[in-house]
């Protein structure tokens, strides 16, 4: 039996419905001249918790591979707006 390859620009949404975990492939489709794509779902994989569980390992594996070659970079987190907050207080509190 021959694989069937199947593109898709991301996913559209991810949930747990009826005992498994159901990802919805989305491509982007043009739209007006100037506007920007728009996704829209034509495939859907549902698979077992386990099955997804397995997947998500093997993501995980294949991205820190990706990082250590260069291919991918860590973003950086960004500075937590709890600790922002008070900053912002003292500076309108000096006025």
């Amino acid at each position: 039996m021959a694989k069937k390859e199947i593109f898709a620009d991301g996913i559209g949404q991810i949930h747990f419905a009826g005992g498994m975990v159901r990802y919805d492939f989305v491509t982007l489709q043009p739209e007006e001249e100037g506007k920007a794509p728009v996704p829209e779902a034509n495939v859907r994989i549902i698979m077992p918790p386990q099955g997804f569980l397995s997947a998500f390992n093997s993501m995980q594996q294949l991205i820190d591979k990706l990082l250590e070659a260069g291919v991918l970079q860590k973003n950086e987190p960004a500075a937590p707006a709890a600790e922002e907050a008070p900053k912002a207080a003292k500076k309108s509190s000096k006025k």
